[in-house]
C-alpha cells in the first residue's frame, strides 16, 4: 500500500506480544500466537527504525467497568512489572526502538501518537485480533490515521474470533485495510 500524500513512511505497531497471550496455559492464550512470530520478524525488518511494541498492563486503580472485569479475570490483576506482562523473548530480542505500556486494550492515544505522529500510517500486527488489535485499529482510524492490519501477523482468542475481528475491521475501508 502506498503512503498517502503528506504522510511519512508507515510505522509498525506490534500489539501486546506478551507472555500472557503466548503461554498456552494462560486463560488469555491466543492459540496461534507462535504462528505470528515469522511474519512479525519480517515486518520488524521491513520497518527498521519505525517500530513500536505495545504492552497491556492492568490499571493500578480499578474503576468503572474494570471492577467487574478484574473480578472475572482475577489472575491478570498483578503489578505491571510481573513477568506475565513481559514481551515474549522472540519479540524482545528484535531490538525495537519504542515500547508503549498502557492499561487499555486500544493502544492509540497520546503516547503512541507522540511517537508516530497524529495522522500516522500504521501497520498493525499482534494479539489479540479480537480485542487489543481491533481496539487500536478503530481508535487510530477514528483519529484520522491510515491503518493496515496484517492478518497473518495477528492471532485471536480463537480462529473464529480472529476472522470476525478482521471482517469487522475490513468494514472501515479505506481507513482500515486488512491484508
Amino acid at each position: 500500500m502506498s503512503t498517502p500524500p503528506g504522510q511519512d513512511a508507515p510505522w509498525l505497531v506490534v500489539v501486546d506480544a506478551q507472555r500472557i497471550f503466548a503461554d498456552p496455559a494462560s486463560d488469555w492464550a491466543a492459540p496461534r500466537f507462535a504462528e505470528t512470530l515469522g511474519p512479525l520478524r519480517r515486518l520488524v525488518a521491513e520497518h527498521a527504525g519505525r517500530t513500536v511494541v505495545t504492552r497491556w498492563v492492568p490499571p493500578v486503580t480499578k474503576q468503572g467497568s474494570w471492577v467487574p472485569y478484574f473480578e472475572q479475570f482475577a489472575f491478570a490483576d498483578r503489578p505491571a512489572d510481573d513477568p506475565l506482562f513481559d514481551l515474549v523473548p522472540e519479540v524482545a530480542q528484535l531490538g525495537v526502538e519504542h515500547v508503549v505500556s498502557a492499561p487499555t486494550f486500544g493502544k492509540w492515544g497520546p503516547t503512541l501518537a507522540g511517537i508516530t505522529g497524529q495522522l500516522a500510517h500504521l501497520v498493525l500486527a499482534g494479539v489479540s485480533t479480537d480485542c487489543c488489535v481491533l481496539s487500536t485499529a478503530l481508535a487510530a482510524a477514528d483519529a484520522g490515521c491510515t491503518v493496515e492490519v496484517v492478518a497473518d501477523a495477528c492471532a485471536g482468542s480463537s480462529d473464529g474470533a480472529h476472522e470476525r475481528a478482521l471482517a469487522a475491521m475490513a468494514l472501515y475501508a479505506p481507513q482500515i485495510i486488512v491484508r
